[in-house]
């Protein structure tokens, strides 16, 4: 309970009017649901006879409210068998036994008609949540996350709570309403018999909670098994070209099987809990209802009631009311359990930290359009593990419009040092410079909005040229765009398409070749016209004709800007104003191309192995 009502502060809040009018229906749901078993009564007694009393009407100040209003119902109903028949009035009884269950019925909709958009609602202010969290938190937080499990996260999570707690959230309001007011009705109605229900019904509570305690562990294991379910799936659709190739096609589904064997056990002792709730609420309620009947039938019997028969039929006929509410509550417990499970595991990522966060008082950033920005790295430490440095103690001075290029082996820690200009992760100790200011001291946002990427994989959308292109540019205008295809030489080969611009690349650009991609990811950074430019070892996986068609599309794209290159073809940044190499997390060279082949070192063995020098 605890939690559910930590659920309703965080996600019901901004749906509080649907709540209190939904609250408000129910009260009258409850209302004509009472007063039209009401008339049940008088039809009783016309039927059968059984009332010989002559009634007279009461004035209010005459005695008991509850004895006056029944004698004076009474009174009415006796007059108008008087004066229109029996027939008459038990018509009109039924009529108005249909009037009041008609009411019964809209008020019921109306409260479900305003909880509707509650339920719904909630549930999109979580995937959206979701989302936006998803994309604020550091790089670093998926290092340590299989990207199946987050997507189970997003979809099977959510959708479990969906169908749960949310769900849940109607019954909550409607059913204890509504066994509130029939218990209140009981009360007036035997006091004596209503006593015996507060007894049964925690009770019964009871023993049906102690049936689902163990749903919420359950079901937090089995959200878990399918994000390994989703995680295994994602790699092989992916990797199914390596699985193929090494005939491990046995290996990954032995291991796909055993997984989803796993899942089938736990889902089947969680739908087998649940489906224990409804025949064993059913049973109990009718445990309950034949022991009201015995003890009611016993009071009646031995005329030590003031209850009639057919009072004792309009009690029974409450009483039942009761049990569908009370089966309805148990089952919420069941499925609150389980969605409390998912709810956790979404808890990990929407109250996840994120240590990357905006200045307080941030500094003021230069113009975007001007190439004057120069970046400094002072005493640099870092590491992913708070433990082995990938950035050992490196010092760098990137003078605006200078380019300077990273070079080293695999694992020198050269990708890393330039993603910590952006901030995708924070320096342990040292200082990273822009302009002269920390880059703590900018928004991530305006710091990011200086850099342009070009990465060794281009990340391409399932989307048309034109929106890969003007991605992060939304004001593009086609002109634009067609301008910057043409910088990157990608403006030939996207007019060979059917749709020119609008055409659809496929998902993560599989329709295009390697250099394809490259240049339009190439055209996406030109089109941003950023005074940063940073190129992360952009054309090492291209064959030489594509290298050479980026490579000119990047010597356009670098003119005038502040620029690093991380360079595994040093033939690339040959004329590079200053070449940094790198090895362990320091820079044990830094010079121009001549300078470090004269110095006989890390460099010109890299040089030699490349057949260059």
């Amino acid at each position: 309970m605890k939690d559910l009502l930590m659920f309703i502060r965080r996600f019901a809040r901004p749906y509080k009017w649907k709540v209190v009018w939904s609250v408000v229906f129910n009260f009258l749901t409850t209302f004509f649901t009472l007063f039209s078993f009401a008339f049940i009564m008088p039809i009783l007694r016309i039927l059968f006879g059984i009332d010989t009393t002559r009634y007279t009407y009461m004035e209010l100040s005459d005695g008991d409210i509850k004895d006056v209003v029944l004698n004076n119902f009474y009174w009415y109903v006796s007059e108008l068998i008087a004066d229109y028949g029996a027939s008459s009035t038990l018509a009109l009884m039924a009529l108005l036994l249909i009037i009041g269950t008609f009411l019964k019925v809209i008020t019921a909709y109306l409260s479900d008609f305003f909880i509707i958009p509650l339920r719904n609602g909630v549930v999109r202010d979580i995937r959206v949540q979701m989302y936006n969290k998803i994309l604020s938190l550091p790089i670093g937080f998926y290092t340590h996350e299989r990207k199946g499990d987050i997507m189970s996260r997003v979809s099977g999570d959510v959708s479990e709570i969906e169908v749960s707690v949310a769900a849940s959230i109607a019954a909550l309001i409607k059913q204890p309403i509504m066994i509130i007011g029939c218990l209140a009705m009981m009360l007036v109605v035997s006091w004596k018999l209503t006593i015996f229900v507060f007894i049964l019904l925690p009770v019964a509570g009871w023993i049906m909670g102690s049936v689902g305690k163990k749903l919420k562990a359950s079901s937090m294991k089995a959200q878990e098994l399918l994000g390994e379910i989703l995680s295994t799936t994602e790699e092989s659709i992916g990797g199914l070209r390596v699985i193929k190739a090494f005939n491990a096609e046995r290996q990954m589904s032995r291991l796909f099987g055993n997984e989803t064997e796993e899942f089938l056990k736990v889902s089947n002792s969680i739908q087998r809990r649940y489906a224990l709730a409804h025949p064993m609420s059913e049973f109990l309620g009718t445990i309950a209802i034949a022991i009201v009947l015995w003890f009611g039938g016993t009071l009646i019997l031995d005329g030590s009631s003031t209850i009639d028969a057919p009072s004792f039929i309009y009690y029974m006929v409450i009483f039942y009311s009761i049990i569908n509410p009370a089966k309805e509550l148990s089952k919420i417990g069941y499925t609150i359990q389980k969605g409390m499970a998912s709810l956790h595991r979404i808890d990990k990522i929407l109250s996840a930290d994120n240590p990357i966060k905006d200045a307080p008082d941030p500094v003021r950033l230069p113009a975007k359009d001007t190439p004057h920005v120069g970046i400094s790295l002072r005493d640099v430490d870092f590491s992913y593990d708070g433990s082995r440095k990938v950035i050992d103690n490196v010092t760098l001075d990137v003078k605006p419009g200078m380019t300077v290029a990273l070079v080293g082996q695999s694992g020198s820690g050269k990708s890393t040092l330039v993603d910590l200009v952006p901030r995708f992760w924070d320096v342990d100790r040292g200082e990273v410079m822009v302009n002269g200011h920390n880059v703590r001291d900018y928004k991530v946002s305006e710091l990011r909005s200086l850099m342009g990427n070009v990465n060794q994989e281009a990340i391409l959308f399932n989307d048309t040229f034109f929106n890969n292109i003007a991605f992060g540019t939304p004001d593009a205008t086609l002109e634009q765009v067609k301008e910057a295809a043409r910088i990157a030489n990608a403006y030939d080969f996207i007019m060979e398409t059917p749709g020119g611009f609008d055409t659809m690349v496929g998902d993560r650009g599989c329709r295009l070749s390697g250099g394809q991609r490259q240049r339009i990811s190439i055209a996406r950074a030109v089109l941003k016209n950023p005074p940063v430019l940073i190129l992360d070892e952009a054309t090492s996986a291209l064959d030489t004709e594509s290298e050479r068609l980026v490579q000119e599309a990047l010597e356009r794209l670098m003119k005038n800007r502040t620029t690093l290159v991380v360079a595994h073809r040093l033939s690339t940044i040959a004329n590079a104003d200053l070449i940094c190499v790198m090895h362990e997390g320091r820079i044990v060279e830094r010079g121009t191309h001549d300078e470090l082949i004269a110095l006989n070192g890390h460099y010109k063995r890299l040089v030699e192995m490349q057949n260059l020098g």
